[in-house]
């Protein structure tokens, strides 16, 4: 087998583990936000103790990356892009984990479910934070730039919401409806969808970047 095959078999084996703990990642997420939606406990618990998986995964790619770049040399830019972006991205992928074992700990703190329904657009922002990340992750596995573009775009959105919750939950501690500590649970939150919408543009932004060399119109390789 030559060189080059042997090093196309282990691009498409970077991948695939991309893939996978793509995958693993959006599963947590899913189970996150609906132990949120729905105040689900039990299901809470178990986003946060089963984090680890996600971690070994990520260790794990990082690991073949480096290999990639130590012993195959890859000297095709397109190669290296793939590899570069593969780095970025599994830091990406590890960091939304966290943050939905982050969500997933505050909804077992919330003591009052009705705050939730006193904070009107804190469920919106969790379907359109969750769609992004969906989008983000299908746009890098199947090198759909237009759909990466998408997903950038979308951010205003979820910013404009992030505004919104914020808002709400200021005119709900001054009126004292809400316990304090719930309050600040649900603004927790509200920023951690905040920065799993960012993490899906940085997927993206990295996927514009394997496909075309460039991020943001900068070129780099």
């Amino acid at each position: 087998m030559t060189t080059r095959v042997n090093f196309q078999l282990e691009l498409e084996a970077l991948d695939e583990a991309l893939e996978e703990m793509a995958d693993m990642v959006e599963n947590n997420i899913e189970k996150s936000l609906a132990s949120f939606e729905k105040r689900n406990v039990e299901l809470a618990r178990e986003i946060v103790q089963g984090d680890r998986a996600v971690d070994d995964m990520q260790r794990s790619i990082e690991a073949r990356c480096l290999s990639l770049m130590l012993h195959q040399q890859p000297v095709v830019a397109r190669d290296l892009r793939m590899v570069s972006s593969a780095l970025k991205i599994v830091t990406d992928l590890e960091r939304i984990g966290d943050h939905a074992q982050d969500i997933a700990e505050l909804v077992l703190r919330i003591s009052d479910a009705n705050v939730m329904e006193n904070v009107g657009h804190i469920i919106e922002m969790a379907s359109k934070a969750k769609l992004m990340m969906k989008n983000g992750i299908r746009a890098y596995t199947t090198r759909n730039t237009e759909l990466a573009y998408q997903v950038i775009d979308a951010d205003d959105e979820v910013d404009d919401l992030f505004n919104e919750v914020k808002e709400e939950i200021s005119n709900l501690l001054q009126e004292k409806k809400e316990p304090v500590d719930d309050c600040v649970d649900i603004l927790m939150i509200a920023k951690y969808l905040e920065r799993i919408a960012d993490h899906a543009v940085n997927i993206c932004e990295w996927t514009e970047f394997n496909e075309t060399g460039t991020v943001q119109n900068i070129r780099l390789l």
